[in-house]
This record gives structure tokens, C-alpha cells and sequence, in this order.
């Protein structure tokens, strides 16, 4: 089967995992062993109090920055925040374009939006603001923002065709697939309505492997400026999206016939991670079915496979669908339309199958050359509908690379409902099995998409209702995370936010939990150009903070200047906060008589 060889291909030399236990244990990951915790006492002992951080005090936020970049910085959020502009910023650019001709137009771009929000147009002239922001005490994360040029009619064509099966295409495009699992021509151009991310449409595999290429020209060029940046992927640049598709309704209708089970013993509406079905039950429920006889279920649920607690959670279930049990031979799934059983795994094709093993490939080169020269990967989310695979590709690779530390780091949406689900499944998964969690906690970039394309195709709204439900749900994930870390001295995660109410309560939660910066367990992030009065002073008081720093040519990074733009004008209680202190350091430094202040 399909699956089961690409597993395989990716996960040569791996050992076996040990045999799964439900029963409760203690909380602990690699290193995190009988002397860690005396260590761990000892070292708390010898360190310098944590400083303050004043989100407040402007000259400390911008003591990196001269006075003409604070006067861009004023200028570029103003107009951020002028709802005329932007409503034709595109039609401007491009009146300017034509009337100053390329070369000044491209000073002017650098002189204002993009030298506020970009790092430079290659790897060499990048540098010189990596260097500069890591001497105030701040990383990067560094993401080529380039995008294709391409009209909506022609990303709407390379998206459903990309989206569709050979088979798919011969049967007059029906499908098996869950509804949300479907390409919807009205959805083809997936820029449509989104401001936070920047987005790749598939052509072919060689495509595939040249974004490969950048990729891992972005990993070297950040490995020779510093030793503990991250680099920001997307696994839609690596492959198919019909794979990603495919391998979503899969995972998706696996974790649904174990509610329905939970259901019939009566757990429904239980967290997931509260949710257990007992073996006898389950063994019973799947006789009725017809799927195997008795004697062979019996034999899928062994201690060695599922633990010695007589239930099965939902970790545990999914490990079913890996080649370790005998039961994925049998994978089906009840029909909810027509009731019938129906396989779960779909046959591959010889090159969907190739496609699938590229993708495993890639993501693989990615790592070992971040490994080698001290880089880590910041996997990004992308919409619903290809998440479950993108989240369980990054976890399979978790397992082979997070082994001494956390080198991949996984992104959670928490504006979606199954966030906290997702987020405890995970980190529960990596103590089970010993390796070391990574994440990446935002509230998302897809949600007007999202809303839009489940009302459109008919399926349940995958987002939170609101916006005070969706910061609710981030400090769950969050504190969740945090209380975990307690526990688990190699796992980490990245708190990217520019609510300064977030960043204080995690600052609040981590003083409470005796997580200190020097652990370096919790690291903030934000993007370049915005909310740099949280970035710097958490940098300097010793945090570790990080910028999204985005680079490439002028005109191939205008699409993620027009959304920079349209971000500061969404968040507009924070942007004008951020304008009120470059305000005040501005005349500050007039009155004081150090307009000519240098960084140092």
C-alpha cells in the first residue's frame, strides 16, 4: 500500500517504537532524566533574576534604530492605516511604476514599504540586518517572499488541475472525498482573501524541487550569519496539493469512525485526549461490521501495539493506520450517506505514489541539511483542507529529527475549534514516544477563506465564532503548553503574537511556572517591520524573540507588501499604538538633541 512505502522510504534506520502505554506516566521527554531535575534546581540557583520588560518605554524599544528608519516607520503605518490608499494601493503602484520608470521605483519601495517590511532582495544583502537585529537580541526566521505573478483565472486553472486525480478527471470529476476535501473552482485562487501568508501553486514536480532549492538556499544563507535562526517552509511548495487533499480526508474520516465508536459507549463531546474506547467494546463493534473475524481483531490489539490500560485513545487509534498493526490492511469506514463500508486508503496511482515519496524526500533533504549547519524549520500551517496531512508529514518528521532537541516545529491555528484537541494530542504523542515537541502557537491567516469556502460547499465552519472565542482558545493552547514544559526540558514553543495581552500573561505564566529565558523553551515572534516594542525589549531583558524576516526581489515580493499592508490596517488598535511610541522617540531625540542617535 501506498502509504505504508513512503513511511518506509522516509524512515530508514528508525528505531521501533517502545510498546504504547495509556496507563498515566511520568511527564518527561529526552534528557529529561533521573538528575535532570536536580540539575535543573542547581542551574535555577545560579541564575540572575529575569528583568522587567516595559512594552512602554519607547527608547528602550527603538534604541536600534536611527531616527530616519523611526520617521519611515511613522510614515509607512500612517498610510497603513488610510483606508483610501489602500483600497488602490495596487492601481497607485502601478501609476508609479510607469510614470518614475523601474530603477526609481525601486528606490522609492526601499525608501519606505519595502525597506520597513523586507530584508533585502538576496542573501548577501540580508545580512547586514540579521547581524544588526541579533546584537539587540533578536533572531530570525527567514522566509524567501516571493510569489508567481499570476492572474486569478490562471492560479484558479493550476490549482484545480493540480487538485484533481488522473481518475477524477476520466469519471467527469466525481469524488469519494468529504466535501471540505474537494477542489471548488470558486476557491481555485487560494490568495483570495488572505493577508498573512503567502501562497504556492503547483506546476509540476520539477517546480517542486526548485522550491526545494530556495528552501534550503535560505537554510545555508541563514546558517552562515547565526547558529540559531529557523527558516519558514510551506509543504504545498513540496508537492501535489491533490496528495495533501487526499491524505487529509483519510486522516480525517479515521478520527471521526473513532468518535463515532466513542459515541456508541457514550463519550460523545469528550476532549480528545479524555476520550477512551474499551478494547472489548471496540472489538465487538468491529466484528458487527464484517471487517475481520474475531481472532483477527483480537490480534490487533495486543499490549505491544496499544498498551496493557484494556482502552485504545485516540493516539493509540491512529497508530492503527501505520504499517506497525495488521489492522491497515483492513482500514474501512462506514458510508454516513449510504452506510456501507468503504476502503479508507484509495489506490494510488504509480506517479500519485511517486509524487507522495517526493514530498516525504524533500521535506527530508530540508532537514538534514538544517541539522547539519544549525538551523531549525518552522513548518507553517495552510488551510483546513490540507492541515491534517501537512500536521501529520511535520510529525513524522518530528519523530526522525526532534530526537536530541527540537529542530521542526509544528504551527497550530487557533482560531480553529479542534485547536486544543490537536496541540494536546500532539505533545502527548512526543512523550509516549520520546522525542521533543516543537510548536509554533498563532491565531491564523485563512479565516475569512474559510468561513467563506465552508458556507459555499456546505460543511461545518471550521472556525471559532469569534474573535474573543479564538483568544480564549490561544491562552488554552498556550497554557497548556506552558504547564507542560514543567515537565519536559528539551520541548518548546514559540508564542507568535502581536497582542501585547498575550505576551504578558505567557511572561506572567512562565514567572508562575520558574520557566526561565535561559532554558530557552519559550520564544516570541513577530513579523518584521511591526510591533518592534515587544520584539527589542524582550530581546535585550534576555528573551528569545525572533522576527519573520521575509527577502527578495521588489517587484516578486509586492504581493506580500500589499498583504503587510492590509495586516496593519486590520490590526489598527496596535498599529496606532506602535505609531504613538515612534512619535514620542522621534521627539524625544529632537528635543534632546540626539536626531543623529547610532545604534550601539
Amino acid at each position: 500500500m501506498a502509504l505504508r512505502r513512503a513511511w518506509c522510504r522516509l524512515r530508514p534506520g528508525l528505531p521501533h517504537p517502545a510498546p504504547r502505554s495509556t496507563a498515566p506516566a511520568a511527564r518527561e521527554q529526552p534528557g529529561a532524566g533521573p538528575g535532570t531535575a536536580a540539575g535543573r534546581g542547581a542551574a535555577e540557583a545560579a541564575r540572575p533574576p529575569v528583568p522587567a520588560v516595559d512594552f512602554g518605554d519607547a527608547r528602550e524599544a527603538y534604541r536600534s534604530r536611527r531616527s530616519w528608519e523611526l520617521a519611515r516607520g511613522l510614515l509607512v503605518l500612517r498610510l497603513c492605516a488610510w483606508p483610501a490608499l489602500l483600497a488602490r494601493h495596487e492601481q497607485l503602484l502601478h501609476i508609479a511604476r510607469k510614470l518614475l520608470g523601474q530603477r526609481l521605483f525601486d528606490k522609492l519601495m526601499k525608501m519606505t514599504f519595502y525597506g520597513h517590511f523586507v530584508a533585502g532582495e538576496d542573501q548577501e544583502s540580508i545580512r547586514p540586518l540579521i547581524q544588526h537585529n541579533r546584537a539587540f537580541g533578536v533572531g530570525s526566521i527567514l522566509d524567501y517572499g516571493v510569489e508567481e505573478d499570476l492572474s486569478p483565472k490562471e492560479a484558479e486553472l493550476m490549482e484545480m488541475e493540480s487538485c484533481t486525480s488522473a481518475a477524477e478527471r476520466e469519471s467527469s470529476g466525481t469524488s469519494k472525498r468529504e466535501k471540505q476535501y474537494q477542489a471548488h473552482w470558486a476557491f481555485g485562487d487560494r490568495r483570495d482573501g488572505v493577508i498573512s501568508a503567502h501562497t504556492y501553486f503547483y506546476a509540476n514536480e520539477a517546480k517542486c524541487d526548485s522550491h526545494m532549492e530556495t528552501f534550503l538556499r535560505c537554510i545555508e544563507a541563514l546558517g552562515r550569519v547565526c547558529e540559531d535562526g529557523f527558516t519558514a517552509i510551506k509543504l504545498t511548495a513540496l508537492g501535489r496539493p491533490q496528495f495533501l487533499l487526499q491524505f487529509s480526508d483519510v486522516l480525517t474520516k479515521w478520527r471521526c469512525f473513532f468518535h463515532q465508536m466513542a459515541a456508541e459507549q457514550g463519550q460523545a463531546g469528550l476532549a480528545a485526549m479524555d476520550t477512551k474506547l474499551e478494547v472489548a467494546a471496540l472489538q465487538e463493534s468491529i466484528a458487527k461490521m464484517g471487517i475481520a473475524s474475531m481472532a483477527e481483531i483480537e490480534g490487533w490489539f495486543t499490549a505491544e501495539t496499544l498498551g496493557v490500560s484494556g482502552t485504545v485513545d485516540l493516539l493509540d487509534w491512529s497508530s492503527l493506520i501505520d504499517s506497525r498493526t495488521k489492522l491497515s490492511q483492513h482500514l474501512v469506514v462506514p458510508n454516513t450517506q449510504t452506510g456501507q463500508l468503504e476502503p479508507l486508503l484509495s489506490r494510488f496511482t504509480e506517479e500519485e505514489e511517486l509524487q507522495m515519496t517526493r514530498v516525504l524526500q524533500r521535506m527530508d533533504v530540508l532537514a538534514k541539511r538544517a541539522r547539519e549547519v544549525g538551523v531549525r524549520l518552522m513548518v507553517d500551517a495552510e488551510q483546513t483542507y490540507f492541515q491534517p496531512a501537512i500536521s501529520r508529514l511535520t510529525l513524522e518528521m518530528q519523530r526522525k529529527f526532534n530526537v536530541e532537541e527540537p529542530l521542526i516545529f509544528n504551527t497550530y491555528q487557533c482560531y480553529l475549534k479542534d485547536a486544543y484537541d490537536n496541540v494536546t494530542l500532539d505533545m502527548e504523542l512526543a512523550r509516549r514516544e520520546g522525542w521533543c515537541f516543537g510548536a509554533k502557537l498563532v491565531r491564523g491567516a485563512y479565516m475569512a477563506q474559510e468561513r467563506a469556502r465552508a458556507a459555499e460547499i456546505g460543511y461545518e465552519d471550521p472556525i471559532n465564532p469569534t474573535y474573543e472565542a479564538t483568544n480564549a482558545m490561544y491562552h488554552r493552547c498556550l497554557n497548556y503548553v506552558l504547564e507542560e514544559l514543567k515537565h519536559s526540558a528539551k520541548a518548546a514553543v514559540m508564542v507568535a503574537s502581536h497582542n501585547e495581552d498575550s505576551v504578558r500573561f505567557t511572561l506572567c505564566r512562565m514567572e508562575e511556572l520558574g520557566l526561565h529565558p535561559a532554558d530557552r523553551q519559550v520564544y516570541f515572534g513577530q513579523l518584521l517591520g511591526m510591533c518592534d516594542q515587544i520584539s527589542f525589549p524582550l530581546g535585550q531583558a534576555g528573551f528569545p524573540v525572533y522576527k519573520y524576516v521575509p527577502y527578495g526581489p521588489v517587484m516578486e515580493v509586492l504581493p506580500y507588501l500589499s498583504r503587510r499592508a492590509l495586516e496593519n490596517s486590520s490590526l489598527m488598535k496596535g498599529a496606532r499604538r506602535e505609531r504613538q511610541l515612534l512619535w514620542q522617540e522621534l521627539k524625544r531625540r529632537l528635543c534632546t538633541g540626539s536626531l543623529f542617535h547610532s545604534p550601539a
